[in-house]
């Protein structure tokens, strides 16, 4: 036997908060509360985003939302594997657990997503780059950061953007259109739209060529393979990660044609500049000791150029039987430096912690954060959403080490047990 739960009219009632109903989901974002009161997170985002808010009241309008709340709901995002800002406003509506670590009691509205995306337009990339830092701090007063020995690698972030929208970056005509002039020229009937799909994927000498070809919608967005290799309009996430502790030091979202090896000097002390910024070092700080990456990464002029400003690496040769005698004396060294410590047993330990760490972090911020397939249009948008994302992957390890559990289901699992 059952009962039948049938809708019911439910009539006015007074109830006190504290007997409202808990589960052991609610322990971690009152912990990550806790986490954030220990390192004054709440003051410090206030403090940064207080130059872009109008702070004389005389003027009217209503007061804007708390920048707390609003970097609060972006980590929801990642905790609640949530892709888009609609996702996140309903579910941060829904619960009561999120409603207290954001502060808000049941009869307060939570921000609609059109106020997270007007908050996100109004704040410079600048102002993510610091809230990243904030956690990077954080790791860093719990010993969880060191930045000498780092790794880098880069996946696949599919952008909002389709390859049917697709337009001729000169003449301004639709890919399809060009595609029906193919087909009607092969003699294919226009008019079966599957007959010019089938035309279009067998004909000879088909290449989409980023140089031709661009998204009207997203302009930025590239051409490019998925992990599961299909092709779609693609970004290249980059992380930095720090192989003594797991951290993710620095992230860029790179353009999805870009070769790895693009500026790769350049890009290091870049980030290099970024985390000493982040730490409360000087900028011209030298950091980073040892460099590891794939075979991808080998470019001889950049070794070069890596070893000149004294940074060691640890990066395969893809050419098995390089002549290195057709090298310059600078480009020989840096090769053969390279070589001694990709052979050496410290150097493969090294390549082995390289891959799990780095595979672990575009995980937890590509799949389990809600990051694989962007809803966000622009470079600039995107980053700064992933700034945040790969914060979190941050503020999970440091959880983790605080408490014992880095994610609600961890906590769920931890306290039920």
């Amino acid at each position: 036997m059952f009962r039948r739960k049938d809708p019911e009219q439910q009539p006015s009632m007074w109830i006190a908060t504290s007997d409202l109903p808990t589960t052991p989901a609610n322990a971690f974002y009152q912990r990550l509360d806790v986490a954030f009161s220990k390192f004054g997170f709440g003051d410090s985002v206030r403090a940064l985003c207080a130059p872009f808010y109008e702070s004389d009241t005389s003027l009217g309008g209503q007061p804007g939302i708390d920048p707390e709340v609003y970097f609060k709901m972006q980590i929801i995002g990642f905790f609640e594997n949530l892709a888009s800002e609609r996702a996140i406003a309903a579910r941060c509506g829904d619960s009561l657990s999120i409603r207290k670590f954001l502060h808000y009691d049941l009869h307060e509205a939570t921000p609609n997503h059109s106020s997270l995306t007007r908050i996100r337009q109004r704040l410079p990339a600048e102002v993510y780059e610091q809230v990243f830092g904030l956690i990077l701090m954080a790791l860093k007063k719990n010993k969880l950061l060191k930045g000498k020995r780092l790794a880098i690698d880069a996946s696949i972030l599919e952008a909002n953007a389709s390859l049917r929208s697709l337009e001729h970056r000169l003449t301004g005509e639709s890919y399809r259109e060009y595609v029906k002039k193919l087909a009607a020229a092969a003699g294919v009937d226009v008019s079966d739209a599957a007959a010019v799909s089938r035309f279009d994927k067998k004909r000879p000498g088909r290449k989409t060529s980023n140089d031709e070809w661009q998204n009207p919608h997203d302009p930025d967005a590239k051409v490019g393979r998925t992990k599961r290799g299909a092709t779609r309009m693609v970004y290249k996430p980059q992380h930095l990660v720090d192989l003594d502790t797991g951290a993710i030091v620095d992230v860029d979202v790179r353009p999805g044609d870009e070769h790895d090896t693009t500026d790769l000097t350049q890009r290091i002390l870049l980030a290099e500049e970024r985390l000493n910024v982040a730490l409360g070092d000087a900028p011209d700080t030298a950091r980073i000791e040892l460099l590891i990456a794939d075979k991808g990464y080998f470019k001889v002029d950049e070794l070069t150029q890596l070893h000149d400003v004294e940074i060691s690496t640890v990066i395969s040769d893809p050419i098995g039987n390089r002549r290195l005698d057709k090298l310059e004396k600078p480009q020989r060294a840096a090769v053969r430096s390279t070589g001694r410590r990709v052979g050496s047993a410290n150097g493969k330990a090294l390549l082995r912690r390289r891959g799990e760490l780095l595979e672990r972090s575009f995980q937890h911020v590509l799949d389990c954060g809600g990051a694989r397939r962007t809803t966000l249009r622009g470079r600039t948008d995107i980053r700064k959403r992933y700034l945040i994302q790969a914060a979190c992957a941050n503020l999970s390890l440091l959880m983790r080490t605080i408490f014992g559990f880095g994610t609600p289901k961890q906590a769920m699992a931890a306290l039920c047990a």
